[in-house]
């Protein structure tokens, strides 16, 4: 599951107290280790186009999934509709929600028009998917941000601030809490869950871990995304054997390897227009109580500083380097146990996304009650 997978089923369960929720999305990739269904609410899946890696990624693949989409909110007929993006979906969500007269509730995550522009993608695409954005966000009652610089570029984008509601960001502490199991391996690793692409590029670790000839720790990935491949190749030239890519897992499985790990790896490349952005995977580290070594982008290392969370770095193989070598220390003298608890209990009371959901929920149900209206 990412990061978005997580906020939509804390979503449906907050709104499953009270209404009929029915969830539509996409069969897993065969590769997708199976995991359990929330039982409170209706999950509908249907088939789309992977790559080779069992991602859905490109333009065609978003469509095979998006046209069958809005054919099927056509005959379902909601009383509200919550989209997450891309931008496309919530397009069709919104085309059908016009016909259908249900209010939409868009709930993004990231400012995808940003992302796809940080990746020097060609200026029509990014164009393209800016107007796409726009339009959404125009025709949603309502936009959920997952923190105040993502809710104030979606204001922005929009040109309705106002629509724009904060609901936060976090992580399921019923599922992330130092009472998991540890996955028992050899050796001492570090762990990088989740997407990997051209505004993290996590090669940065595995550039920092050839560094660490003395060392014998590995890097174990989990996740997908369009940097994997190369991220591969440059793994075998420059560490071979020493990093370990595991594919996707679920939450209980990512929980696990998670609280084994010396240290958990997160990065945003600073200056491409995502600085703004706070990973899920800081707060999944934080959540089981293991350290994050964050690099790059000043709103994402603040958050690392602030609680006490780990390692804030430079986007910079020696600096990274030399907070590998620290949260190894850390680990052999007991550092890393002793402060546990602490980061733990921070992101209990900080991030968890059973009130992210409750409030995103809200929101829901303010947009629905309010669909007599005209539209604003």
């Amino acid at each position: 599951m990412t990061a978005a997978s997580f906020r939509m089923d804390a979503l449906a369960s907050a709104l499953a107290d009270d209404m009929d929720v029915t969830v539509l999305t996409t069969r897993p990739p065969a590769s997708a280790r199976p995991f359990a269904e929330p039982g409170a609410v209706r999950v509908k899946r249907m088939p789309v186009l992977r790559d080779r890696s069992g991602a859905i990624r490109g333009y065609l693949q978003y469509l095979s999934f998006d046209v069958p989409l809005f054919l099927r909110l056509l005959a379902h007929r909601g009383d509200v509709i919550v989209a997450e993006a891309p931008p496309t979906t919530g397009l069709v969500s919104a085309l059908a929600g016009a016909l259908t007269r249900a209010p939409l509730v868009y709930y993004p995550g990231d400012v995808w028009s940003d992302a796809v522009a940080s990746t020097n993608a060609p200026r029509l695409i990014v164009s393209a998917m800016r107007r796409v954005e726009r339009f959404v966000l125009r025709r949603a009652r309502c936009a959920l941000a997952v923190s105040p610089e993502v809710g104030e570029r979606l204001g922005a984008l929009g040109g309705h601030p106002e629509r724009v509601e904060e609901v936060g960001n976090g992580i399921d502490t019923s599922q992330f809490h130092p009472g998991v199991a540890s996955v028992r391996v050899e050796k001492p690793y570090f762990v990088y869950t989740g997407t990997m692409s051209e505004w993290q590029q996590p090669d940065l670790f595995i550039r920092a871990l050839a560094r660490l000839e003395e060392e014998d720790v590995q890097i174990r990935f989990f996740g997908q995304g369009s940097s994997e491949k190369k991220l591969r190749e440059l793994a075998e030239e420059l560490a071979p054997g020493r990093v370990h890519f595991g594919g996707l897992i679920s939450p209980s499985e990512s929980a696990s390897w998670i609280r084994g790990a010396v240290g958990a790896l997160v990065s945003i490349v600073p200056g491409i227009g995502y600085d703004f952005a706070r990973p899920t995977k800081t707060y999944a580290a934080a959540a089981v109580g293991t350290p994050v070594l964050f690099a790059g982008a000043p709103t994402g290392a603040e958050v690392v500083r602030a609680g006490g969370l780990g390692e804030a770095t430079e986007f910079s193989v020696d600096e990274v380097t030399a907070a590998m070598h620290r949260l190894l220390v850390d680990a052999r003298d007991g550092t890393t146990e002793r402060e546990r608890a602490r980061r733990a209990e921070w992101a209990r009371r900080e991030v968890s996304l059973q009130t992210v959901g409750s409030r995103a929920a809200d929101h829901v149900r303010r947009a629905l009650r309010g669909s007599g209206d005209e539209h604003p």
